[in-house]
């Protein structure tokens, strides 16, 4: 069966950096790096890395700044323009890829894989999780290393939930309504934009569903994937610090995975 069509972000593209200015794409970055030389074991230098559901560049061109080969992945192509035009500002040598992340098919094996901002959480079936994990460690350099992170059932429940939040920028007002649905883990984002220009203000919408699941169902499909467990942390705490890593709690918001193919 092939994969159902996925969201390609036409809309949420045109605004995505602008909404999200406080996610500290260097910090985190900062923070990955620290974690690969912590747990990598290829023979190769580790240094030729994915980042899977890329968006608009923003970690590839943090990661790259590193000294990662990135191979940014995204099957936005509003998006992947986005990235393109931050790659030609930089002039890091950054390869942009439009895939569906459950369809990867690389060139070669990969040192490190990483998917980040619960990005699979996007994904609307743990059989969708599963293909992921699936090529990610079909492609993956023995001792290679997958990190992800994903929203927590905690953060769906409670923070997220049925909030609504605003954002009055100064080019664009944004109204984001969440609605958290009967399954209890599932909450569908409605975002709605109004841009002014000549004089009107020119409305587009998105609707964006995110799924979490139970700790011990995503590492049994690590596990079935061929990846070993490695580690987990709190992913959005101490970012000033890269070495500083929180355990997580009840009340963590988004976890961060280390995995690995076994040598």
């Amino acid at each position: 069966m092939e994969p159902e069509e996925t969201m390609d972000y036409m809309n949420f593209a045109a605004y995505y950096d602008r909404l999200t200015f406080n996610v500290e794409y260097d910090k985190r970055a900062a923070k990955l790096h620290y974690l690969i030389r912590k747990y990598i074991r290829t023979e190769t230098d580790g240094t030729l890395l994915t980042d899977l559901a890329c968006g608009s560049g923003s970690l590839s061109e943090a990661l790259a700044e590193l000294g990662y080969d990135v191979i940014g992945v995204d099957n936005s192509p509003a998006m992947l323009g986005l990235a393109m035009e931050k790659k030609l500002m930089s002039g890091h040598s950054i390869q942009y890829l439009c895939q569906d992340m459950r369809e990867l098919d690389m060139f070669g094996t990969i040192d490190v894989t990483v998917c980040m901002l619960d990005s699979l959480n996007h994904l609307e079936t743990l059989e969708d999780w599963q293909q992921v994990f699936d090529k990610v460690s079909l492609f993956a350099q023995p001792g290679g290393l997958f990190l992800f992170d994903m929203n927590t059932l905690y953060k769906h429940r409670h923070v997220l939930a049925d909030k609504i939040f605003l954002y009055d920028l100064e080019d664009v007002f944004c109204a984001w309504e969440n609605r958290l649905l009967p399954d209890n883990a599932t909450v569908e984002e409605q975002l709605t934009f109004f841009e002014p220009a000549d004089g009107c203000y020119y409305r587009s919408d998105e609707l964006i569903r995110e799924t979490a699941y139970p700790e011990e169902t995503i590492e049994a499909l690590i596990q079935k994937a061929g990846l070993e467990f490695v580690a987990k942390f709190d992913a959005d705490k101490d970012l000033d610090d890269p070495e500083d890593l929180s355990p997580v709690t009840d009340t963590t918001e988004r976890i961060l995975y280390v995995t690995r193919k076994p040598l």
